[in-house]
């Protein structure tokens, strides 16, 4: 029988992709000061909270920027995201991710969300799966994000689970480092290389069923 009671979801790149939305939202942010901003520059922010991603990209300035700058500025990009992301729908929930929750449901285990984006409630709500979901980490109230366990743990804690009772599935390395930190089992989604501390690496979601949950609940 399974150790394993709960599987963790990390949103963006595993259940839908908003991360072309979050590029063209942090590239307009960056031209507004005056920064270049290019996709090897957004493969440095994968999993990585707002707060971080505005100092990265802040950092490429020679400006200084006060606190109330960053929030502003912080605060703007959140809202072009929030109209770029307005026409998300069902449609985008990328492949194999229904069918990993059709059985997650069927076999009785709980089903979380530890997503680093604030706007994760609207985003599933988008998709139509907010029903999906025993519990949603609230990104805001968690002390420390991606590398660190907080938003792993919060929800295994919710759930009333230890780590080891739990998979957590990302694409971001940051993501796969915060899961095997929390002492919980990783899938990744993506790159081998880029996410070779995971215990298990597929290279798309609709390979997450037959080839990663079903393979470790053996």
């Amino acid at each position: 029988m399974s150790c394993f009671r709960a599987c963790i979801f990390d949103l963006d790149g595993v259940i839908t992709d908003t991360a072309h939305y979050h590029f063209l939202a942090w590239q307009r942010l960056a031209r507004s000061v005056g920064v270049e901003f290019d996709h090897a520059d957004n493969d440095q922010l994968k999993g990585v909270g707002r707060m971080e991603s505005l100092e990265f990209i802040l950092a490429k300035s020679a400006r200084v920027f006060s606190d109330p700058e960053k929030a502003a500025l912080a605060h703007q990009k959140n809202e072009d995201y929030k109209e770029l992301i307005r026409e998300i729908s069902p449609k985008d929930i990328l492949p194999g991710i229904q069918e990993a929750f059709d059985w997650l449901k069927a076999v009785g285990w709980k089903i979380g969300l530890a997503s680093a984006s604030r706007n994760a409630p609207q985003v599933i709500s988008s998709l139509g799966i907010e029903g999906v979901f025993d519990y949603v980490a609230d990104a805001g109230a968690i002390p420390n994000g991606k590398p660190a366990p907080d938003i792993f743990l919060d929800v295994a804690d919710a759930f009333g689970l230890r780590g080891s009772e739990c998979i957590g599935v990302e694409d971001a390395a940051a993501g796969v480092t915060a899961i095997k930190a929390a002492g919980m089992t990783a899938i990744g989604v993506g790159d081998a290389e880029t996410l070779r501390e995971a215990d298990l690496v597929l290279p798309t979601t609709e390979m997450l069923l037959e080839n990663g949950l079903k393979v470790l609940a053996r």
